[in-house]
């Protein structure tokens, strides 16, 4: 019973240990374009953070003015609705009450 766990143990390091090693030496290979990239997500991470928190706070601030505006504008227009609504009645009753115009003719 022993040799059967010492087999496998032994069977799983040779399958791990492969993989270990195939998992450094990619990881030396490829620590470069790693310091890189780090270095580049500090760089336009900090730069495009700041912005990001600048125009954030432009756009709110021109949001919530937009949005007052748009209050502002409903709470004037609302109350005109019945009297546009009595105009629109009005052009309507005398554009119909009017002679009918002629047609267009395109031809000469």
């Amino acid at each position: 019973m022993e040799f059967l766990v010492i087999l496998l143990v032994g069977l799983g390091l040779l399958v791990i240990l492969p993989l270990l090693l195939l998992k450094l030496v990619l990881g030396l290979i490829f620590l470069p374009f790693k310091l890189l990239g780090l270095l580049f997500r500090v760089v336009f991470g900090v730069t495009f953070g700041i912005l990001g928190l600048v125009f954030k706070v432009l756009f709110s601030g021109a949001g919530l003015v937009l949005a007052l505006l748009f209050v502002a504008a409903l709470a004037v227009l609302v109350p005109l609705i019945p009297i546009l609504m009595i105009g629109a009645g009005l052009w309507l009753l005398f554009r119909s009450s009017s002679a009918p115009q002629s047609p267009l003719r395109l031809s000469a």
